[in-house]
């Protein structure tokens, strides 16, 4: 999977709530830093990284890929 912030559908509005927050740097007001972040991640480290969610360690993923629709727009 291939998560690009800059085609997230909600970008500003859950970021801070969103697992890429603790693996991209943010500002003070939880916002990317960075524009759009990107990240490349594999079953095994979705996987890993959902069950630290599930225990509460980290925030999930909340990454929402734009339909192709909205993104033609």
């Amino acid at each position: 999977m291939v998560i690009d912030c800059g085609r997230c559908e909600l970008r500003e509005r859950a970021c801070g709530e969103c697992l890429v927050t603790v693996l991209a740097e943010t500002g003070d007001d939880g916002n990317h830093t960075r524009s759009a972040p990107s990240f490349a991640l594999g079953a095994e480290e979705l996987r890993a990284l959902g069950a630290l969610a599930a225990a509460g360690m980290v925030p999930p993923l909340r990454f929402r890929p734009v339909p192709a629709a909205k993104a033609a727009a």
